[in-house]
């Protein structure tokens, strides 16, 4: 979706002020958001696109004055409050008020987290058919504007660039997120010149690379 999340390549949002030494949390309560999201996934039943989607979902004005973690937060209410296991006055009073049904999955316990955690999810599949594109091969990006979720950021749509690698197949985030299928694609690092993103005045030696699915991108001969 076009939201306030894709901010890539835009302007006029001020500087970026690095902090140096950063740490990974900048407070207890960022850790618990990050542990209570990546906890909840099995419980609640939805995939890592689907809990993107949440974030991205955010008001663009609530999403610009939120922290990274804020942001985090607010998805994680949104898709408990999709699945009904919270209501808006248990978030508004910020304690449990109802009787709930048990979840459907299991719950991650403090014996379960850490083996849990530590197996992960690959998003790589075996793919049935031939890739399109090979390093080297000029590509243009497709100009797309979905109302789901999408990995494809703005800023190259529309934008030729180069194919530099071919990473094999993956979970197709704009399907996953609507929960309605993994429809694997293969995956590609595209690389784009600074100029071709954003004219004469970008420094000629500046290029990006992003990491596009195959139905985002259409051959240039």
């Amino acid at each position: 979706m076009n939201g306030a999340h894709d901010m890539g390549g835009v302007m006029g949002h001020g500087p970026i002020n690095h902090e140096a030494n950063e740490p990974v949390f900048h407070g207890k309560w960022e850790e618990r958001v990050m542990a209570m999201t990546v906890a909840m996934g099995p419980v609640g039943g939805w995939n890592i696109d689907q809990s993107r989607f949440a974030r991205e979902n955010v008001r663009p004005v609530d999403y610009l004055k939120r922290s990274y973690y804020e942001i985090w937060f607010a998805g994680l209410a949104r898709l408990l409050a999709e699945r009904n296991m919270v209501s808006p006055d248990e978030l508004a009073a910020g304690h449990a008020m109802h009787a709930t049904h048990p979840p459907a999955n299991p719950r991650l316990t403090a014996e379960t987290v850490v083996p849990f955690i530590a197996a992960g999810r690959s998003a790589e599949r075996e793919m049935k058919t031939p890739a399109r594109f090979k390093a080297g091969d000029r590509v243009r990006c497709k100009n797309i504007n979905p109302v789901g979720h999408t990995r494809l950021p703005r800023y190259v749509r529309g934008h030729l660039g180069v194919v530099e690698l071919l990473h094999g197949g993956h979970v197709f985030p704009d399907t996953n997120a609507k929960g309605v299928g993994e429809n694997p694609q293969w995956l590609y690092t595209v690389r784009f010149t600074g100029r071709e993103l954003w004219g004469d005045d970008a420094d000629p030696a500046l290029s990006v690379s992003v990491d596009a699915w195959e139905s985002y991108l259409e051959p240039v001969s």
